[in-house]
C-alpha cells in the first residue's frame, strides 16, 4: 500500500516525501517534472522507499494510469503554483486558478478511484488574508474572506476536499502552512517568492550585507517540522479535525532574528535602509500569528527545531549542496 504524493520535487512537498520515506511509508512522488539532481541527492537515503512518476495533474488520464498502477491508500497533494507578486498573479491568473483548483479537483477523484482512507490538502496561511483578531491569532475558525487568487483557490480547494470526503466516506484534512524555511527552497516554475531567509542565507554565504527592513514580528518554521506535521496528519490513528495549522507558534521579532541569524553565521553583516529611499513606519505593523493549539492539543504534534537550530541545519545544507542561491 502506498502513499500518493503531488508536487513532490517542491520545497515542501520534497520534505514531506523525504519525512514519509523515513517513516516508512511506500512513496508514489508524482510531479511534473522529473526530480533533477538536487532531488535526487536529497532523497537518495531512501530511495529505495519512493517511485518517481511524472504526470500533470490537469490531465485526468495521466492520473487514473497512476491509480490503477499502484496500491494507493493515502494521498498528500501539494502541487500548487504560487504567483507572488500582483504582476505575476495578473499574467498567471487562469493558469493558477487551473492548476491549483482543478488540479485538486482531479486528485480527489483519483481519491474516490482508489477508495483512499485519508487526503491531505496543503493549504496555506494566505486564507487568513486580511484578517487581523483582536489576540493576534488566526485560529481555524475563523471566517475567511480571501481575494487574491492564490489565497481564493486554496480557500475553495479546502471546501472542495471537505465535501468529496462527506459524499465519499473518505477523510479529509486541509493544513494550512505558516513561514515554512529550509532545505529545497528555489525558484522552480511553479514557485517564483522566496521566503526572507532564503533571501537572507543566500546573502550571507555569498558574502553581500543584509538589509534590515522593519517588520512586526514573525513566525519562522522550519521545513523539517513542516513535514513531520503533515505526516503527523496523515498517520494519526483519528482526525478530530478537518483543518489544522501548521507553524512554529512563535512570533520572532526583528532584533532577534538577527540575533539568532548572527549565532548562526557569525560573519553575516547586517545594514540599515536607505531611508531616502524606503520610508520606514514608526513602529512595524503588528503581523496576526497562526494559531497551533489544535494540532499541538489533537495529535501532540511539537516542533523539533526552534529558530537558531532551525537555521543551523539550513546552512549546513546549504553549504553540503554548495547551494548559495
Amino acid at each position: 500500500m502506498s502513499t500518493l504524493i503531488t508536487g513532490s520535487t517542491g520545497f515542501v512537498i520534497s520534505n514531506v516525501v523525504r519525512e514519509c520515506a523515513q517513516k516508512g511509508h511506500t512513496v508514489v512522488a508524482l510531479d511534473v517534472v522529473a526530480p533533477n539532481d538536487m532531488v535526487e541527492r536529497y532523497l537518495a537515503p531512501w530511495a529505495d522507499r519512493i517511485t518517481w512518476v511524472q504526470a500533470d495533474i490537469l490531465d485526468p488520464g495521466a492520473l487514473n494510469q497512476v491509480a490503477s498502477a499502484y496500491s494507493i491508500t493515502r494521498i498528500v497533494h501539494g502541487a500548487a503554483i504560487t504567483p507572488g507578486q500582483e504582476e505575476i498573479e495578473r499574467a498567471e491568473s487562469r493558469r493558477t486558478i487551473d492548476i491549483n483548483l482543478t488540479g485538486t479537483a482531479n486528485l480527489l477523484e483519483v481519491a474516490v478511484r482508489v477508495g483512499a482512507l485519508r487526503f491531505v490538502y496543503i493549504s496555506s496561511g494566505a486564507v487568513y488574508e486580511a484578517i487581523d483578531p483582536p489576540d493576534g491569532l488566526l485560529h481555524e475558525d475563523l471566517p475567511l474572506h480571501p481575494r487574491r487568487l492564490y489565497s481564493v483557490t486554496k480557500f475553495a480547494s479546502e471546501q472542495l476536499a471537505r465535501r468529496y470526503g462527506e459524499l465519499y466516506g473518505f477523510e479529509t484534512a486541509s493544513v494550512r502552512l505558516g513561514g515554512p524555511y529550509g532545505p529545497m527552497e528555489r525558484v522552480t516554475g511553479h514557485r517564483t517568492n522566496m521566503s526572507q531567509l532564503q533571501q537572507w542565507t543566500g546573502k550571507a554565504l555569498r558574502g553581500e550585507s543584509i538589509v534590515k527592513e522593519p517588520q512586526g514580528a514573525r513566525d519562522y518554521t522550519y521545513v523539517g517540522d513542516i513535514a513531520l506535521g503533515i505526516r503527523t496528519i496523515l498517520d494519526a490513528p483519528t482526525l478530530p479535525h478537518d483543518v489544522y495549522n501548521l507553524a512554529s507558534g512563535v512570533g520572532v521579532s526583528l532584533d532577534e532574528l538577527v540575533a539568532a541569524f548572527q549565532t548562526v553565521f557569525p560573519d553575516a553583516t547586517f545594514k540599515e535602509p536607505d531611508h531616502a529611499t524606503v520610508a520606514a513606519p514608526e513602529e512595524p505593523a503588528r503581523r496576526s500569528l497562526l494559531d497551533t493549539s489544535r494540532i499541538r492539543n489533537d495529535l501532540g504534534y511539537r516542533p523539533q527545531y526552534d529558530l537558531v537550530s532551525g537555521l543551523r541545519e539550513y546552512l549546513r545544507w546549504r553549504s553540503d549542496f554548495g547551494f548559495t542561491a
